[in-house]
C-alpha cells in the first residue's frame, strides 16, 4: 500500500475501489459503442466519391466537423453529426438564459430549474439535428452526388439515420455524465479528437523518413511547451479575499470572522470561443466551394471565392480576424457564465465583504474590474495557443499540423477527469478513516 493509502495490488485495488472501477469501465464500453458506431454508413451512400470530396474540403468547416466528429462525417455514418448539434444548443439556451427572464429565473431554481433547461437543451439539438440531416441530405450528398439513390428512398432513411445518430450520442453523453467518470459530451469530443492521432503520428514517421528531423523535433518541443502552458494556465486562478461579518458569541467564548476566498479562473470561457471563432472563419471557404463548383460563376459566387481566398488557413488575414474573433468571444462568454452583479449581491446577503471594498455597487465594480484583466490574460494565452501552431507552418514550411484548438480540448478535458478520479479517491479514503474511527 502507498503512503497515500491507494492498494499497490490490482485486484486489492478494484475491490477497495469498485464504485470508481465501474465508472471507468462504463466510460471505456461508452466508448467503445461510439467509436463502433461511427462506423455504421448512411444508406445510400457512395464510399469513393465520398472520400474524394473530403480530400478536396480538407481545410473547411467539413474539416472541423470531421475532426469533432471522430472521422464519422468522413465516413458518412449514421453519427456524422457527431455532437455538435448538443454543444450548439446548450450553448444557444445558456446565451438566451442570459437576456430572458423566464429562462434567467430557471437558473435560479436549483435542481427543478436545472432539469427544465436540460429539457429545452434536448429539444433544441432535436431541432437542430433536423435541421442539419435534411441540409447535409440536400445539399451534401445529393448536391454533391455522393448519393447512390434518390427520392424519398434516400431522404427518409438517411434523415432518420442522422437525427438518430445525433439523439444517441446526446443521450450517450448523459449517460456518461451520470455513471461514469468526467463529462460526458466533453468525453466524446476528446475520443474524437485523440482518433485522429495515429494519422498525425504517420505524418511525423513520414517527415522523419525524409530527412526532416529537425521539424519534428521543433514540432514535439512545441507540443511540450504547449501542454505545459495551458496546464500552468488552466490551474492558475486569482483568489479575490472574502470576510464574513458575522460574529458568533456562545458562553465567553468569541469566534473571529471568517475567512475564505472567491476563486476567480483566468480562462473561465473555456475553448467556447476558439470554436465560435474556428466555425465562422471556415463558413466562407465551405460555402464558396459548395456553390462555387460552376464553369460560369454569378458575381455572388465570385465574392465567396475571392473572400474564401483571403480568409483561407494560414492567411495573413486569416490570421488577424481569427485572433480578433477569439479575443471578442473571450468576453462576450465570460459575461455570460459569471455576473459580478449577482455575486456581489451574493456576498452582500451572506454577510460578506472584500476587505478594503465596500458591499454592493463598489463591490461590483471591484470584480467587474479584475474579470476584465483575468479575461485579457486569458483572451491573449488563448490566441497565441489557437495561432502559434499555424504561423510556425507557415514559416517553417512543415506539412505537419499542430491544432491548438483540439490540443487545449484533450488537455482541459483529460485535467478535468483527473480531478473527478482524485474526488472518487479521497471519498473513499475519508470514508475508510469514518468507519475506523
Amino acid at each position: 500500500m502507498t503512503a497515500s493509502g491507494i492498494p499497490l495490488n490490482p485486484i486489492a485495488f478494484i475491490r477497495k475501489y469498485d464504485e470508481l472501477w465501474s465508472r471507468v469501465l462504463f466510460l471505456l464500453g461508452a466508448l467503445v459503442v461510439y467509436r463502433f458506431g461511427s462506423h455504421i454508413p448512411v444508406p445510400g451512400v457512395d464510399p469513393s466519391a465520398l472520400s474524394d470530396f473530403f480530400k478536396g474540403n480538407s481545410g473547411t468547416l467539413l474539416g472541423m466537423f470531421n475532426m469533432f466528429s471522430g472521422g464519422a462525417l468522413e465516413r458518412m455514418s449514421i453519427m456524422a453529426l457527431g455532437i455538435m448539434p448538443y454543444i450548439s444548443a446548450s450553448i444557444i439556451v445558456q446565451m438566451m438564459s442570459a437576456v430572458i427572464p423566464s429562462l434567467e429565473a430557471l437558473k435560479k431554481e436549483g435542481e427543478a430549474g436545472r432539469r427544465q433547461l436540460n429539457k429545452y437543451t434536448r429539444q433544441g439539438t432535436l431541432a437542430l439535428a433536423l435541421v442539419q440531416a435534411v441540409v447535409m441530405s440536400r445539399g451534401l450528398l445529393v448536391g454533391q452526388d455522393l448519393a447512390i439513390t434518390s427520392g424519398l428512398t434516400f431522404y427518409i432513411p438517411a434523415v432518420t439515420s442522422l437525427v438518430a445518430g445525433a439523439m444517441f450520442l446526446m443521450w450517450l453523453g448523459e449517460q456518461i455524465t451520470e455513471r461514469g467518470v468526467g463529462n460526458g459530451i466533453s468525453m466524446l469530443m476528446v475520443i474524437s479528437i485523440i482518433s485522429s492521432m495515429p494519422m498525425m503520428f504517420s505524418q511525423a514517421i513520414d517527415m522523419a523518413k525524409e530527412g526532416k528531423l529537425i521539424a519534428v523535433f521543433i514540432v514535439i518541443v512545441l507540443a511540450t511547451a504547449v501542454t505545459a502552458g495551458i496546464v500552468l494556465i488552466e490551474r492558475a486562478q486569482r483568489r479575490v479575499p472574502v470576510n464574513y461579518a458575522q460574529k458568533q458569541q456562545q458562553g465567553r467564548k468569541v469566534y473571529a470572522q471568517q475567512q475564505s476566498h472567491l476563486p476567480l479562473k483566468i480562462n473561465m470561457a473555456g475553448v467556447i470561443p476558439a470554436i465560435f471563432a474556428s466555425s465562422l472563419l471556415l463558413v466562407p471557404a465551405s460555402m464558396s466551394q459548395w456553390v462555387g463548383q460552376s464553369a460560369n460563376p454569378s458575381i455572388f459566387q465570385n465574392i465567396l471565392q475571392n473572400i474564401a481566398l483571403v480568409l483561407s488557413p494560414g492567411q495573413p488575414l486569416y490570421l488577424v480576424v481569427f485572433g480578433a474573433m477569439i479575443i471578442f468571444f473571450c468576453y462576450f462568454y465570460t459575461a455570460l457564465v459569471f455576473s459580478p452583479r449577482e455575486v456581489a449581491e451574493n456576498l452582500k446577503r451572506s454577510g460578506a465583504y472584500v476587505p478594503g471594498i465596500r458591499p454592493g455597487q463598489q463591490t461590483e465594480r471591484y470584480l467587474d474590474h479584475v474579470l476584465n484583466r483575468l479575461t485579457f490574460i486569458g483572451a491573449m494565452y488563448m490566441t497565441v495557443i489557437c495561432l502559434m501552431p499555424m504561423i510556425m507552418q507557415n514559416a517553417a514550411g512543415l506539412s505537419f499540423a499542430l491544432g491548438g484548438t483540439s490540443l487545449l480540448i484533450v488537455i482541459v478535458v483529460m485535467m478535468d477527469f483527473i480531478s473527478q478520479v482524485q474526488a472518487h479517491l479521497m471519498t473513499h479514503q475519508y470514508q475508510d478513516k469514518t468507519l475506523i474511527q
